[in-house]
């Protein structure tokens, strides 16, 4: 009996802090996640819960591949958009210019006076002749030996190129004459010779022109007036009726120059002439 009694007694004490415990009120430190973040017991860096500082996973090679295509595609888009930019640009200035030249053709051409009667036959400097041998290009006055001075010579050109301006041909073709006998080596010497031919055109000097349109090839075959001053040579053929003349000319601009103002305007003409 005593024995049943001190059973009893030991459990009554040993059951009082589980009771004592039962009523303590649980607090959750990390409710809205005020408290500490992650929990206890997930490590520092909280590796239990994905993308939560967790270190990237290194990149593939596949990975890093398909990166620099990618790339590749943006700046290769970026670079077509460029060039189509450009071209648009390149064919703009090229109209642009194609109406200037035929602006300047027109107003040229409006001044031009009957000139000295010429025989048809005659073949202009630089054009085959009859017998299929090129025609010997015309004398040019000696060339003085004064050195050149770019100052001096932009002036004189541009005095000559100023009474084209004013549409006196005449003394504009005197001033481009007297230009190319004292340098005929100057930067603008191509530019001067092939105006020469507008400004004898212009006069209604079909044999001056021819010859003055021809010398530019011949004299100045780098320069970047030949191609017109063989468009006009054949434009001159034609005022003289030299028709077959005036296409192998024209044919000859269209080979050697595609894509020019004067191959286009070569192109108009030949589907124009008989």
């Amino acid at each position: 009996m005593r024995k049943s009694s001190r059973a009893l007694t030991f459990l009554a004490l040993s059951g009082l802090p589980f009771a004592a415990l039962a009523e303590v009120p649980v607090v959750d430190n990390d409710a809205g996640y005020g408290g500490s973040y992650p929990p206890a017991g997930y490590g520092t860096t909280g590796a239990a819960y994905a993308g939560t500082g967790a270190p990237a996973a290194p990149v593939s090679a596949q990975g890093e591949l398909f990166m620099q295509l990618q790339q590749m595609q943006e700046e290769i888009t970026r670079l077509r958009g460029m060039l189509e930019e450009q071209q648009y640009e390149i064919q703009r200035l090229k109209q642009e210019s194609l109406e200037r030249y035929q602006d300047l053709d027109r107003r040229l051409s409006g001044g031009a006076a009957a000139g000295a009667p010429v025989a048809p036959n005659s073949p202009a400097a630089g054009a085959p002749a009859a017998n299929g041998a090129p025609a010997a290009p015309a004398q040019q006055p000696a060339a003085s030996s004064e050195p050149g001075d770019p100052a001096k010579e932009k002036l004189y050109y541009d005095a000559a190129f100023d009474l084209i301006k004013q549409k006196d041909f005449d003394k504009a073709s005197q001033a481009f004459n007297a230009f190319l006998r004292k340098y005929p080596n100057s930067q603008y010497a191509g530019n001067a010779q092939y105006w020469l031919g507008e400004v004898n055109l212009a006069k209604g000097d079909l044999q001056g022109a021819s010859q003055a349109f021809a010398r530019v090839g011949q004299a100045y075959p780098q320069h970047p007036k030949v191609p017109d001053s063989l468009y006009k040579l054949a434009d001159v053929e034609q005022r003289l009726g030299n028709t077959d003349k005036a296409k192998t000319i024209l044919q000859q601009v269209i080979s050697q120059f595609p894509g020019s103002s004067a191959a286009q305007l070569a192109q108009r003409d030949l589907q124009r002439l008989p």
